[in-house]
């Protein structure tokens, strides 16, 4: 690892002409990334100072003035002396590359992954990092049948601020007791860094991270265990000693490390805390590095507690289809009888987004939209019970049941679940615009892979795609229990206790296409016009070799979608092949 750079270079937004390059820094510096040539043969080379947060010092350069498809090397140097790629390096060139606007989508996703050491004893209880396992494959110069991703989206729990490892609980350990609250968990900024630090800075990920472009959405993990799942939740977290550190050191950590690099140079120029950063900057001079500690903390703390001030969600264009990414976690709705995955701000810009004119619409949340029948209709009779359908006596239990079972998914907020259920049936009849071949919803969580899809007579192909975890296997036993409850069989006890609970059926139905499987996985998307395939890859240790795992196909589904546009052949029956490892309960 270069002495100058803690972590990075990340290449993050990336468009047609431009793209964002992140990294931390050991000290105040000037950040320079070089890449080429202009026509005149001079290089070209974008520059940005560090900004501080905490003792710690970051800076984002936008690289400009890029053309559309453009590949090429590039380097990093820091107060001018060479920081990426460091000496000897065994993995190939980092480049850039731009977008063409007309591209077929290759877009990796997953979630959920743990930050554990890559050997045999890890490998027992984690399991083989599937996005390690990636990085390898494809530095080694292997170009898996399935393709290499252009883009990478990871969904949520990208570090966990709850359930540490050995080597995070004897950084907590050296600046305090573990005794004293929150214990082994999080608690402030610094933590948050030195996480954030153990989580991406493993050789190949580095790698991986310095060439693959990435967006990225929170979820509870990254902050703490069901995360707003409900009032009385909140409640409890408020309640102890250590809660407001940790939210606004989790919110603050999360603007840098993840948010900034998700934004175009457009979106970052409107956005407050990056216009903030420029003001400062401008006042103190291009020499002095801004230390923006006071203004972050204040603003983590004013949009935990005002959702509505500051959207996380995003959107993008890819080539002809569209990316819509939901904050399903900091924007909820929480009160009894009111609930919502989305407040009323954020489900106003939802709909906005949720519009056809576009080859396929693809919607990432953290969270499943669709989650089996079974599990959906368990998750909707809890809100009924939380909200008194079966008296008010039990209102206390159901509370518990939600917490306890994590039933808080799109099934435990129907209100939400039926306004977006409208908005994307809306798009798919083709009465928002040309219907797109397909709406796509992109999720994890859940630490099993499946894919669902909703039973329509015509128009587009709404789909569930389902990839979790990274690195994080459900324990055997609850594997059994996610199995059951995934199947028919569950369907109708759980549809009856609904009932029960005064809860109406959903508007649409919906069937599982495949799984569950519960691999260590990530997922590579390949959307075509009229073809989608999915593959969802795996790490396997072979010979003993646990420093390089084999990269594997655990699942492999291709599926026909109508060719948007007039003319379209609407309700084509799916077409769907699952073939290759499956690990089971």
């Amino acid at each position: 690892m270069s002495s100058s750079l803690v972590l990075g270079p990340m290449l993050r937004h990336t468009d047609t002409t431009s793209a964002a390059v992140w990294v931390e820094t050991r000290r105040a510096a000037q950040v320079s990334v070089h890449a080429g040539t202009d026509e005149d043969g001079s290089p070209r080379v974008w520059r940005a100072p560090t900004f501080r947060v905490h003792g710690h010092h970051y800076a984002l350069v936008e690289v400009t003035g890029l053309r559309p498809g453009e590949r090429t090397a590039y380097r990093v140097e820091v107060d001018g002396a060479p920081a990426w790629p460091p000496p000897d390096d065994p993995f190939p060139p980092a480049e850039l590359h731009t977008l063409t606007g007309d591209e077929e989508v290759n877009l990796a996703f997953g979630s959920c992954r743990t930050s554990v050491p890559h050997d045999r004893a890890h490998h027992l209880t984690h399991g083989v990092d599937a996005l390690r396992t990636l990085a390898l494959a494809v530095a080694g110069g292997e170009r898996p049948d399935v393709g290499v991703p252009d883009l990478l989206l990871l969904l949520g729990d990208q570090v966990y601020a709850d359930a540490t490892s050995e080597a995070m609980q004897e950084f907590i350990a050296s600046r305090r007791s573990l005794d004293e609250e929150p214990g082994t968990e999080l608690a402030d900024y610094a933590e948050y860094a030195h996480l954030y630090s153990l989580a991406w800075s493993e050789p190949a990920l580095r790698w991986l991270f310095s060439w693959l472009p990435s967006l990225m959405i929170f979820d509870d993990h990254d902050v703490r265990d069901d995360w707003n799942t409900s009032v009385q939740w909140r409640e409890e977290m408020e309640a102890t000693s250590w809660w407001h550190g940790r939210i606004v050191a989790a919110l603050a950590s999360y603007w840098v490390y993840q948010h900034l690099g998700n934004l175009s140079v457009a979106e970052r120029a409107e956005d407050e805390m990056w216009r903030e950063l420029l003001t400062r900057r401008e006042l103190a001079g291009a020499d002095v590095e801004v230390d923006l500690t006071d203004v972050l903390d204040a603003f983590a703390e004013r949009v935990d507690k005002h959702p509505e001030t500051y959207r996380w969600s995003y959107a993008r264009r890819l080539g002809d289809a569209r990316l819509v990414v939901i904050d399903s976690r900091a924007a909820r709705k929480l009160e009894p009888g009111r609930r919502s995955m989305l407040d009323e701000a954020e489900m106003a810009w939802l709909d906005e987004q949720v519009r056809g004119d576009c080859s396929h619409l693809v919607i990432g949340t953290s969270l499943p939209y669709l989650l089996p029948q079974g599990l959906h209709h368990l998750e909707s009779w809890n809100e009924a019970v939380v909200d008194g359908g079966w008296g008010r006596r039990l209102v206390g239990v159901g509370e518990r049941l939600r917490t306890a079972f994590d039933l808080e998914h799109w099934g435990a907020f129907t209100d939400g679940f039926e306004r977006v259920g409208r908005m994307v049936q809306e798009v798919a009849d083709g009465q928002r615009g040309a219907a797109p071949g397909s709406v796509l919803f992109l999720s994890g969580d859940v630490h099993h892979s499946y894919i669902s899809e909703v039973d329509r007579s015509g128009g587009s192909r709404v789909l569930q795609l389902v990839c979790s975890p990274i690195r994080n296997p459900l324990p055997r036993v609850l594997r059994t229990a996610t199995a059951v409850l995934a199947r028919g069989i569950a369907r109708p006890a759980a549809r009856g206790l609904a009932r029960s609970a005064g809860v109406a059926r959903p508007p649409f139905a919906w069937h599982t296409v495949a799984g569950p499987w519960f691999d260590n996985n990530i997922a590579l998307l390949r959307v075509e016009q009229d073809r989608l395939s999915t593959s969802w890859l795996t790490g396997e240790v072979r010979h003993g070799d646990h420093d390089h795992p084999i990269l594997q196909v655990a699942a492999d589904v291709e599926l026909d979608v109508p060719v948007p546009g007039p003319g379209a052949l609407a309700g084509d029956p799916a077409v769907a092949h699952v073939h290759g490892r499956q690990q089971r309960p």
